[in-house]
């Protein structure tokens, strides 16, 4: 069993994109069913547990992205889910919003995206729809390191981005290994914990642009989760 919890606060679910954004997670649950070879249950954030974890007997741990501002979230909520990335008893693959999660429960800054109005990197930011920019669609990030995690990969992969916060800088035991011209965190590993963090998202990957999945197949290949 591995388990992709969904971060989205119910303000979310609520909103006028929750009802695609559910839809979403349901293909994302099968579309790691089936790089995984294993059962994948999907759990909302504030009903995950270690406890839980221990009873599903779960393999590994992907956090979905969110589009609710953090500060909307009740912190004892969020205890539960920041014990088990700290606890590194399991592999963990934050996508997103899920990756600025563990990175701020692991000590890291996450905050704004800081670009100035006269940069050139001013023009690839885009609107969300309550007017906040981001780094939004898809679009390459540079691959830093050679690690098997980006086995197979180009130099300049294509992800889909949609973020308008960044992780400042990696959580300490963290080795970063891609960005791009407007977040420098785009990618970080924890080799000895296993965790990894994108802040792009692989798992939105399509026939056009197929390295998403490439990405997750190395990292069950990686953290040995494969049947």
């Amino acid at each position: 069993m591995i388990v992709f919890v969904d971060y989205e606060h119910a303000e979310g679910h609520a909103s006028s994109w929750g009802e695609k954004m559910l839809a979403a997670r349901a293909r994302i649950t099968y579309r790691l069913e089936d790089l995984s070879g294993d059962n994948c249950m999907l759990v909302r954030y504030d009903h995950v547990t270690p406890e839980l974890l221990d009873r599903l007997d779960a393999r590994a741990v992907f956090i979905s992205g969110n589009g609710t501002d953090p500060s909307r979230y009740d912190p004892a909520s969020l205890e539960p889910l920041a014990e088990i990335v700290r606890s590194g008893r399991r592999p963990i693959f934050g996508f997103c919003g899920g990756f600025q999660f563990l990175a701020d429960a692991l000590g890291a800054e996450v905050s704004p995206l800081d670009v100035a109005a006269d940069s050139p990197d001013a023009e690839r930011l885009r609107p969300f729809p309550d007017g906040r920019l981001g780094e939004i669609g898809y679009g390459p990030v540079e691959l830093l390191a050679d690690h098997p995690l980006l086995a197979g990969l180009d130099a300049e992969p294509i992800m889909r981005h949609a973020h308008y916060l960044e992780v400042k800088q990696p959580p300490a035991g963290f080795d970063l290994l891609a960005s791009t011209s407007i977040t420098k965190v785009q990618m970080a590993v924890n080799e000895q914990r296993r965790i990894v963090g994108t802040q792009f998202h692989p798992e939105y990957w399509t026939d056009e642009h197929p390295d998403g999945e490439q990405l997750i197949r190395n990292f069950l290949t990686w953290a040995d989760l494969t049947r």
